[in-house]
């Protein structure tokens, strides 16, 4: 399996929210994007393991993403060990991705924070050869490390490095996320309680969000994304040229 593009989430639903219109918009223009889902999300609130499974599968199928994987590390545990490192790993030398995206070191969720740094950790041991891993078949994985990491804003804002216009995808990435609707923009709670991010509210300030940094760069919906550890590296001016911001 070769991927473009593999997504880190610590929960079933974090891709979606967060960078559900740049995968739309990848898988739109050809490009081949998996998810990796650390937990269940098996500790929140709303929904049961069997409802959000269910949500899953309905949001990877329409955002067309070519492969999809739990590793069932934990929710609320997600504990940065060797054997985790070394899960994620095998999924890093599986997809070999150009690009890998994941959350940010510091959010308001503990599980955010934890994922992301423990996906980055993996990341790097992923290109130790010393590291063994083996797929499927108990044949030898070779060592690898993406071209590129990006993080995917998620409850606390950041400065983005870029904003990304998912204007023309808007629609697609809504429809991702209120597949799991146990979770979002529930306006009937019925018999569970309701939650931080189960009101109409939590779901208007996404599309607030998506306004604003679209807003910022000429867009009318965008996605902010941070480059890792770095400023992100051009060879070319051409990505000046794809697009004019209205200001």
């Amino acid at each position: 399996m070769k991927l473009d593009v593999l997504v880190f989430a610590s929960h079933p639903d974090d891709a979606e929210l967060n960078c559900g219109g740049a995968i739309a918009a990848l898988t739109g223009s050809g490009k081949k994007v998996g998810i990796i889902d650390l937990t269940k999300g098996e500790m929140g609130t709303r929904g049961t393991e069997k409802t959000r499974s269910e949500e899953v599968k309905k949001a990877s199928e329409i955002l067309d993403i070519s492969y999809r994987a739990n590793l069932d590390l934990g929710d609320s545990l997600l504990p940065n060990t060797r054997d985790n490192q070394l899960k994620i790993i095998e999924q890093i030398r599986l997809a070999e991705p150009h690009i890998c995206i994941t959350g940010t070191p510091f959010d308001r969720h503990p599980d955010h924070s934890k994922g992301t740094n423990l996906v980055l950790d993996a990341l790097f041991y992923s290109g130790l050869k010393k590291i063994k891993t083996v797929n499927k078949d108990r044949k030898e994985q070779s060592p690898w490390r993406p071209a590129h990491i990006l993080h995917y804003m998620q409850d606390r804002p950041f400065e983005p490095d870029f904003v990304f216009d998912i204007s023309d995808y808007w629609e697609t990435k809504k429809r991702a996320v209120l597949a799991f609707n146990t979770q979002f923009n529930v306006s009937e709670p019925g018999d569970e309680p309701e939650t931080y991010i189960s009101s109409e509210n939590y779901f208007k300030q996404l599309e607030a969000r998506a306004r604003y940094f679209g807003h910022l760069s000429g867009f009318e919906f965008g996605e902010p994304f941070k480059y890792y550890l770095s400023p992100a590296p051009l060879k070319s001016m051409d990505v000046f040229f794809e697009h004019t911001p209205k200001r």
